[in-house]
């Protein structure tokens, strides 16, 4: 009886607060239920009576907030209406994407945010460009890929990215997204995400913890997250508003957000580091050594016609070289019998 009693006792303790180690640094979390989003969506999108507003051509259903249906040229968003002011966040998105068109025949992506801005339409997901705040991407069509084919070029190992693909981006209101490059210029770090019409359900998860950025996926079936990019140093002013967005073009898809759960971290920070951050405030987003996070320019590979005259130069090459080395052979062979005589 004393042992059944003492596993009852532990189970109670585990289900009522779950406590996990990060950075070596003890969390507790909170769900955030006025900047969470799930069923049954009771009121979003009317006025007053919901924290969340939508925008475009999203609707509501009974099973999901569709931000676009499966046709062409459509945006829509749907937005917070009040501003977070956490220091350290989770947010963890069960999104749905699929559609009729076969592989390469889809697009163009989604988007979760957490910016100054809300409710502006454009062209970066349904989302204005040079925003100011983090944007996290599900892209679904590889513009950079196809702008080389149609110049009859070719990518390098080096450069093949698989499509769909999760990549994160800070903006400070002055930075574009690179639409035509999939935004490689401006990337913090991503992987690739087969999330299209799969049977189970699909998750993002998006932690902001002491100014470090991780985000992870769970897109297997197997209710476990792979990681994806963790970057330190970046640096997000409190009270901007999350959101979600997703826009087709000539190709299309349903984008459906099924919910969006934030949770506050408590994080236990020591007297030194809770002084060091009220002095250096954070006003403007960044990321600390942004350049060291990037590998240099793109190489775009070389055409048939640069190859092959770089294999005839370098057959050229070669045969001058044999010629050179036989005519002196043959002067040392020379020289050398006649010593001989």
């Amino acid at each position: 009886m004393p042992f059944k009693l003492y596993w009852t006792f532990a189970f109670l303790i585990f289900t009522v607060n779950r406590c996990f180690a990060d950075d070596d640094h003890e969390m507790e979390e909170f769900l955030k239920r006025e900047f969470s989003l799930s069923k049954p969506y009771q009121g979003v999108g009317s006025l007053g009576s919901s924290h969340w507003e939508l925008m475009g051509d999203a609707m509501v259903t009974t099973e999901q907030v569709r931000l676009t249906p499966d046709m062409q040229s459509r945006q829509g968003a749907v937005w917070s209406r009040i501003p977070c002011h956490l220091k350290d966040w989770e947010m963890q998105v069960h999104f749905k994407i699929h559609g009729q068109g076969k592989k390469s025949l889809n697009g163009d992506g989604m988007a979760i945010w957490y910016t100054k801005e809300r409710m502006q339409k454009g062209p970066v997901f349904g989302n204005m460009d040079n925003f100011t705040g983090l944007g996290v991407f599900v892209d679904t069509y590889p513009n950079e890929e196809k702008h080389i084919e149609a110049q009859k070029k070719r990518y390098t190992p080096r450069t093949q990215r698989i499509f769909p693909f999760v990549l994160a981006m800070v903006g400070n209101g002055t930075v574009s997204y690179d639409h035509e490059r999939d935004g490689r210029p401006t990337e913090l770090g991503g992987c690739n995400a087969m999330v299209r019409n799969l049977k189970h359900d699909t998750f993002l998860f998006i932690r902001y913890v002491r100014r470090r950025l991780t985000v992870m996926i769970d897109i297997d079936g197997q209710h476990e997250w792979r990681d994806c990019l963790d970057i330190p140093g970046v640096r997000l002013p409190q009270g901007y508003y999350f959101g979600a967005s997703a826009i087709t073009g000539d190709l299309s898809d349903n984008h459906d957000v099924i919910s969006l759960k934030l949770y506050q971290l408590t994080v236990l920070r020591s007297k030194k580091e809770e002084e060091e951050e009220k002095e250096d405030e954070i006003t403007i987003p960044s990321v600390d050594n942004m350049e060291l996070l990037r590998l240099g320019p793109v190489e775009e590979g070389m055409s048939g016609i640069s190859i092959f005259f770089t294999v005839l130069f370098s057959m050229l090459g070669c045969i001058f070289l044999i010629v050179i080395g036989l005519v002196v052979y043959s002067h040392w062979n020379e020289s050398r019998r006649k010593r001989f005589y």
